[in-house]
């Protein structure tokens, strides 16, 4: 399988290129040339496999000859065996036709393990032999950057610089980033919103001699084998639940629309997915855009869900490409119209292509807190802020097939809000207990390309 950039100038590249490359040469998102297609058969022979097998088997098209079966699996096996629960990623009823898929059981409590503990392998295993090291540069929100950092922490041929908002993650998120002293791990708090960190990182990227000099490669979800990885636990929860004999439904917290997309690659590849909800907070950009057409970045507004506290969501982009006939040339003119007004009007193509899978719903506050008693008071279950914007616009969907919200994060990762939710104060588990007992070790600069490419040149190793 080849990979090509959703603005069309970059050169097509393989699986082991396309997760070393992360962002394309040309500032696009790689995807693949075409979509793989799965059988009914293909996709019932999946039940009663582990997920580790499920894994395996869900990538092997992407992977392609980069890596044989048995070591595609090994890595998946290694992967997944240091998650905390046997099933990786278990279902939980909620009610008739209510579910939580918990991806939050690896070991920095978020669903961002489940791709980024595969990531990490993927490097290391592409590396061996390289006399160069691979850079990554990623921003975060809250989660990415702690998954990532205990997924490349120690490797070899790995430097990571990782930019997070200086006082818009929780402190847990912050801590699990900063307490991390490998030596090759680099933590940047900026003076700025995620969407500031996120352009920065695009930025170095679009500098051509510097992604060059330093070998950038991206952890976030720009990266395609980040987001193939996800990919899997929609199949995995389907046919659990009755596909392909039946169809399901998704709902996604949502902010930089990766989580999601992977979910549009399910139903590409032939999954029956009767819809996917996107679940956004008061930063509504994806709404604004599923619902009227209309793509325009707002003020970002901080609130009790910071992994969606974002503006602009990188990874639309390769909707819009993927439903805009795939013509690269478009696409980079809408994205380089965006980029200079911050506004962009989506085609007729673009916006009914995804109305007939997409519904998205705004979630404020009081409708958060309510789904998070909700869920307490009712299916015992304990989920975070974000869980509960997805649950909320799910149990307000009017669908007639089981609705799968996926749990992305661990309760006691956003303690006081869930507290104030449920009057519970979820501990944190014991393999991360000693948290707030660790060193913090990072740098605070200002949100300018001269400052923090400054800082990347000064300590990488390229």
């Amino acid at each position: 399988m080849r990979y090509v950039s959703t603005r069309g100038a970059a050169p097509s590249l393989n699986f082991r290129d396309v997760t070393l490359a992360g962002l394309a040469s040309d500032g696009g998102l790689y995807l693949p040339d075409a979509w793989p297609r799965w059988s009914a058969g293909e996709i019932a022979a999946l039940a009663g496999l582990t997920y580790p097998q499920t894994a395996a088997r869900v990538m092997a098209p992407f992977v392609g000859d980069a890596l044989s079966t048995d070591d595609l699996l090994s890595l998946c096996e290694q992967a997944y065996g240091r998650f905390a629960h046997a099933a990786v990623v278990p279902l939980v009823q909620l009610d008739h036709d209510q579910w939580l898929l918990e991806l939050f059981h690896g070991p920095t409590l978020a669903f961002k393990d489940v791709a980024l503990q595969l990531l990490g392998l993927l490097f290391e295993r592409f590396l061996t032999g390289s006399d160069r090291p691979l850079t990554v540069i990623g921003a975060t929100s809250g989660d990415t950057g702690s998954a990532a950092i205990d997924a490349l922490a120690g490797r070899a041929h790995v430097e990571v610089f990782m930019l997070h908002p200086a006082g818009r993650v929780t402190e847990v998120q912050r801590r699990q980033m900063t307490t991390v002293t490998a030596p090759n791990i680099h933590n940047v708090a900026v003076e700025g919103t995620f969407d500031d960190a996120q352009a920065l990182v695009k930025a170095m990227f679009n500098d051509a001699a510097f992604a060059s000099r330093y070998r950038l490669s991206a952890v976030n979800s720009i990266n395609w084998a980040r987001l193939a990885a996800q990919v899997v636990y929609y199949f995995y929860a389907a046919v659990r639940l009755g596909a392909p004999g039946r169809a399901i439904a998704f709902s996604v917290p949502t902010g930089n629309f990766g989580d999601v997309f992977a979910g549009y690659v399910a139903a590409k590849m032939g999954l029956p997915v009767a819809k996917l909800i996107v679940a956004t907070n008061v930063n509504d950009i994806l709404a604004r855009a599923l619902t009227h057409g209309d793509y325009a970045r707002g003020e970002v507004h901080q609130t009790a869900t910071p992994s969606m506290d974002i503006q602009v969501s990188s990874n639309f982009e390769r909707l819009l490409f993927d439903l805009g006939d795939r013509d690269g040339a478009a696409v980079a003119a809408q994205m380089d119209g965006f980029e200079r007004t911050h506004a962009m009007r989506l085609t007729d193509a673009q916006h009914s292509g995804a109305g007939a899978l997409f519904a998205s719903d705004r979630i404020d506050a009081d409708n958060m807190m309510g789904a998070m008693r909700w869920a307490h008071e009712h299916a015992g279950q304990v989920i975070d802020p974000h869980t509960g914007i997805a649950l909320a616009a799910a149990r307000r969907a009017k669908l007639d097939v089981p609705i799968v919200t996926l749990a992305t994060a661990h309760p006691a990762k956003f303690g006081d809000t869930v507290e104030r939710a449920t009057g519970i104060r979820p501990p944190l588990p014991g393999r991360v207990g000693d948290l707030f007992d660790r060193q913090e070790r990072y740098v605070t600069l200002p949100a300018t390309l001269a400052a923090v490419s400054g800082y990347v040149a000064e300590h990488a190793s390229g």
